[in-house]
């Protein structure tokens, strides 16, 4: 089934859905939702670790949308794709993978992707395993070590109480995925990440298996100054492996893109590395 004639409107009933066939389930047909808006140059926008709503991309749909096609998928286990269980070690690379599956079935050639915080590593691993389809990438919130130990209390919270995280979380939690889904999907992720910090600790190592630098496309990190979940020196690592992106810190967290403060900076900085990519031909949506 491909629905992209469906244009993304906050509430709508009506939803696009494309049906691929993704790595995380595989021999198996898996119905993936995304919003769509725009025409133009491909954006495909890549969302966080609990999902879209818990950090929305409101502000770029609405600033960027005249002069980008922007794709914002759930990837599979999220919002209303078909549920997950749980996500293996290996999974960023894995929703790369399906990814571009999802582009393949939208008729999507070189695109640009935003991906924000696990999104971000999804979006590295995309353009690794395929540098002819990926033109640019905004790195946010940019995850680089595996042994992120500072964070453990963060996800032994988000496997065993996720209801910590404040009711404004909660309730965009249960907004995107339903009360019958969203501790499950913030302890899937919790606990996938608990064993990577423990393989991290066990061997070092990075995200990527050593090949960041094998991305081609000019990158952007875009990064909040107080982001809770970076290691000191993580984000100058990255920065070490991919020596040609260029970081640009805000005074924020761990979201610079919804940041109410900061939020439409992060757009500005973003809009400006779009506009010095190499050109791409405008091809209307649907």
């Amino acid at each position: 089934m491909l629905d992209s004639q469906c244009p993304f409107a906050p509430g709508s009933r009506r939803l696009p859905f494309a049906d691929v066939e993704t790595p995380l389930r595989p021999g198996v047909t898996t119905r993936l939702h995304y919003r769509e808006r725009g025409s133009g140059p491909a954006l495909v926008l890549l969302h966080s670790g609990w999902g879209y709503e818990a950090y929305p991309f409101t502000h770029q749909l609405d600033a960027l949308s005249a002069r980008y096609r922007i794709v914002v998928p759930d990837r599979t286990g999220y919002g209303a794709s078909e549920p997950l269980d749980e996500l293996p070690e290996g999974y960023h690379r894995l929703y790369a993978l399906e990814t571009l599956r999802l582009l393949d079935r939208l008729g999507i050639g070189p695109a640009v992707l935003w991906g924000h915080s696990d999104g971000a590593v999804v979006a590295a691993w995309t353009a690794i395993e395929a540098p002819v389809r990926v033109r640019g990438l905004v790195l946010e919130a940019f995850h680089f070590w595996r042994g992120k130990v500072a964070s453990i209390p963060f996800f032994e919270t988000g496997a065993n109480r996720p209801e910590e995280f404040g009711e404004a979380k909660v309730a965009a939690l249960r907004l995107d995925h339903g009360e019958g889904r969203w501790r499950g999907i913030v302890g899937a992720g919790a606990r996938a990440w608990l064993r990577i910090i423990a393989r991290g600790r066990r061997e070092g190592g990075d995200l990527y298996d050593a090949r960041l630098g094998e991305v081609r496309c000019p990158a952007l990190l875009l990064h909040g100054s107080h982001d809770p979940r970076s290691e000191p020196g993580e984000i100058e690592a990255a920065r070490a492996a991919l020596p040609d992106a260029t970081l640009e810190f805000l005074d924020t967290g761990h979201a610079p893109h919804s940041s109410a403060r900061m939020g439409g900076e992060a757009t500005r900085i973003a809009e400006r590395f779009l506009a010095r990519l190499p050109e791409a031909p405008r091809v209307a949506s649907g």
